[in-house]
């Protein structure tokens, strides 16, 4: 019999079984054996995939600072030419403005003065220019690192789907959460990037909030229990079952405050709380609470860690992780609401984020199916389906997602194949990558709608910028799907086209 793997060796010696009896199973033990050893290897590699990762979030953290201190140099510039031409208009501003604003402010004053100085207009070109770097630097480091994320999260997904022994479900699972962890990173970061554009919009549907908070409690649990951590959720039953809101922004508000909390508590209690504060006929306001056992906090730190880019101190990030983002944007995106955040803490006893939001009465109160799982096997046998995209591992993930649903795949590495394959075959669906050798998916779409296809074009883009979701649309594309993506989403967006 071959070597075995030491693990299984040692399992092996601890039941103390007879060696007649092992080599009566000695292929069955072999079998077992080169499973362990590939597991190992898969593992391998997928950690030094998230090394690398993690090197380049690194690197990406740094230039965006890079980029702070050149807005604030920006911004100096034009308080000293507004100082310069004794400007009532400096009062409106500070080195913390947002740039679009202080860009408004300068226009207002090149109008206003027609003797305006020359370092007035030097210090407006060096602020556009340093909006334009930074919206520029977050488009390209965007679609590079969603790239590479999108086949690792559909592997994992794929994984996860697969029969395995309970120690590799554990592994995936950690994979999972890890991947996520990294998706929330960018998410952070071009989420921000939006706050400070003023191009966040909150959507108005029904909604469940208990489902909401569940649904978060639940997602969080498997973290939780890395660290000992239990995770409690409490709704009251006053809380009509649907109300209007926007369901994704309180979503990332909470799942922000409940990560935050795991991360720095350790064998203790995370609660997230929902309380009714008052129901009238046409709104609802309830008070969320995300209480821990943790660290705590130092009053004197309360404020300081609602800025962006910073921790409580400076050791956290090295030794808890995490970008400095999630409570600045939460605080953003609850004065966009008309709310605040608020926090109580006890340094050694834990900490108490607390915040208020009204939600609208909604039209029909029905039973909410949030928690439901969706059945993704029945609905799409038979469909045709073009996919455009030149990164393999794209290719292997989606086909993997798409054939499990009995859809005909057909593929094309780039945009020039693309048009001539639509010119030669029938497609009830074409999935349209945008950044591709030869030609472009923008570029292939306008060919295809010149040739006179109707067939429904659902772009997979990398980049979440509003620019490229307008962009897509006017190119003649009917949707578009931003990687990575689960294999829900990309049913849904299957099925709704191939429905119209």
């Amino acid at each position: 019999m071959n070597k075995l793997h030491p693990l299984l060796e040692k399992q092996i010696g601890k039941l103390d079984i007879k060696p007649e009896l092992i080599s009566d199973i000695t292929e069955l033990l072999e079998t077992v054996s080169k499973s362990y050893i590939s597991f190992e290897k898969g593992k391998r590699i997928t950690e030094h995939a998230f090394e690398v990762s993690e090197k380049e979030y690194q690197i990406v953290l740094e230039d965006l600072n890079k980029e702070s201190v050149l807005r604030r140099e920006s911004t100096s510039r034009v308080l000293k030419a507004l100082g310069m031409l004794n400007s009532d208009k400096s009062e409106l501003i500070n080195e913390s403005s947002d740039l679009s604003d202080v860009i408004d402010i300068l226009e207002e004053q090149i109008k206003l003065n027609s003797s305006i100085s020359q370092s007035l207009i030097d210090a407006k070109e060096n602020a556009e220019r340093a909006a334009l770097a930074k919206s520029n630097f977050l488009s390209v480091m965007s679609h590079e690192i969603r790239t590479p994320l999108n086949a690792i999260t559909g592997n994992i997904h794929i994984l996860k789907e697969e029969r395995m022994l309970p120690e590799q479900k554990e592994f995936i699972n950690s994979l999972y959460i890890s991947s996520q962890n990294l998706l929330n990173l960018v998410n952070d970061i071009l989420d921000f990037n939006k706050i400070e554009d003023g191009k966040i919009i909150f959507s108005n549907k029904n909604i469940c909030i208990a489902d909401i908070v569940g649904n978060i409690a639940i997602t969080n649990r498997i973290k939780g229990l890395e660290k000992e951590n239990e995770i409690v959720a409490l709704i009251d039953d006053g809380i009509p079952g649907v109300v209007v809101g926007d369901d994704v922004r309180l979503s990332q508000i909470l799942n922000n405050l409940v990560s935050n909390a795991l991360k720095f508590t350790n064998k203790g209690k995370v609660t997230i709380k929902a309380d009714l504060i008052s129901k009238e006929l046409d709104k609802t306001i309830v008070r969320f609470e995300v209480t821990d056992t943790g660290v705590g906090i130092a009053s004197n730190l309360h404020e300081k860690i609602f800025e962006r880019f910073t921790q409580a101190d400076s050791n956290i990030t090295r030794q808890f992780g995490g970008s400095g983002l999630g409570l600045t944007i939460i605080k953003r995106l609850l004065d966009l609401q008309g709310s605040s955040i608020n926090l109580e803490s006890v340094v050694g006893e834990g900490s108490s984020f607390y915040f208020e939001l009204s939600f609208g009465k909604a039209s029909n109160e029905v039973n909410s199916n949030t928690n439901k799982s969706q059945d993704l096997s029945q609905g799409l046998e038979g469909v045709s389906v073009l996919l455009v995209e030149d990164v393999k591992f794209n290719i292997i993930v989606a086909k993997k997602m798409m054939e499990k649903w009995g859809i005909t795949i057909d593929v094309a590495e780039n945009g020039q194949i693309a048009v001539d394959k639509v010119k030669e075959n029938t497609y009830d669906v074409i999935l349209m990558d945008l950044q591709m050798p030869i030609m472009d998916g923008f570029t292939a779409t306008k060919n295809i709608r010149e040739g006179g296809s109707k067939i429904p074009i659902v772009a997979l883009t990398a980049s979440v910028s509003s620019e490229t979701q307008i962009e897509v649309i006017e190119c003649g594309m009917n949707a578009y799907l931003t990687k990575p993506f689960n294999p829900k989403d990309l049913y849904n967006i299957l099925k709704g086209q191939v429905s119209n």
